[in-house]
């Protein structure tokens, strides 16, 4: 056993060795540009571009030049079997922050190794006050229509607060087996003029401090939305959830004879349903969504309801 055991241990020596003299040097580089919601470029931005590996760990640091751009590089030992990656994070007075990251990957590529990468700094609006909060529950009762109050944070059925029916969830459950389940949520408005829609964010703003824009849009709302998540033998899988998605909605709306909204309450919804975080706007026809997490109207809950997102 003794000689088995120094026998692994120069075996491994060996290979490690191996490994570490054939290892080729190559340097990568990083372009960033900075730009602002207008496309302009921001300068004088904090840039932080860390390099991680198995084993290598660099950060960079620098801002940004009067175009906007920040360059960093690094050379470094290639391995075959060592992953390479980029972070990237900015960052400016009067500004949401943004991250980023991409693979170099192996083997080593030129063009990969030397990305230009243009990140979107939105400019901190007018944040308020909102009703925010974090909810992770089914309806009190499945298979039938319950109301969610959004200014009390609660169901509106017995042995609950809410009181208005904001918004009305529908959730109908079946689980036979991890591969054989379905699970369908369907969401519908009280009033006429009410409703929700989905929100595709850009790329270039998937890692901004904001996720959303700062205002909800005028129209464009559906009075119902259907969600199914499934899985049943001998059939594809169904799931059109998106942890990361983001929904407008419409709510309390008054209309006049001809149909146009006289009032109503704009917000928006980070997540899908039924674990999603939402934010109410408290002043009628103020579509501003750009919540500030020290003014959350909601009072009394509990700490995995809070909400600190913007």
């Amino acid at each position: 056993m003794k000689k088995l055991f120094f026998l692994t241990l120069f075996v491994l020596a060996v290979n490690g060795g191996f490994a570490q003299t054939s290892a080729d040097e190559h340097e990568w580089k990083a372009t960033v540009k900075v730009v602002d919601e207008n496309g302009l470029s921001v300068d004088r931005a904090d840039v932080k571009v860390g390099y991680f590996t198995n084993n290598d760990t660099v950060e960079i640091e620098g801002i940004t030049g009067t175009n906007g751009i920040f360059e960093a590089s690094h050379a470094t030992s290639t391995f075959n079997y060592v992953e390479y990656k980029l972070a990237f994070r900015i960052e400016k007075e009067g500004y949401y922050g943004t991250r980023s990251e991409c693979d170099l990957g192996l083997p080593y590529d030129a063009v990969k190794w030397n990305p230009t990468i243009t990140l979107l700094l939105k400019k901190v609006g007018k944040p308020i006050g909102m009703f925010a909060k974090w909810v992770n529950e089914n309806p009190p009762a499945l298979g039938q229509p319950v109301g969610y109050d959004l200014m009390i944070g609660d169901w509106v059925c017995d042995g609950h607060k809410g009181v208005s029916k904001d918004i009305i969830f529908q959730k109908w459950a079946y689980r036979k087996s991890g591969a054989d389940y379905e699970y369908k949520v369907k969401v519908t408005f009280p009033k006429k003029g009410d409703g929700i829609q989905i929100y595709t964010m850009p790329e270039s703003e998937a890692g901004s401090g904001l996720r959303s824009p700062h205002e909800a849009p005028p129209d464009g709302y559906q009075p119902e939305l259907n969600k199914e998540r499934s899985a049943h033998p001998g059939q594809p899988p169904k799931n059109d959830s998106d942890p990361n998605r983001i929904y407008f909605f419409r709510v309390r709306t008054a209309l006049d004879h001809n149909g146009n909204v006289v009032s109503a309450h704009y917000g928006k919804i980070y997540g899908d349903f039924m674990q999603f975080t939402y934010y109410l706007n408290p002043t009628p026809n103020d579509r501003n969504i750009e919540f500030d997490p020290k003014q959350n109207l909601l009072g009394g809950l509990q700490s995995f309801e809070r909400v600190s997102a913007p």
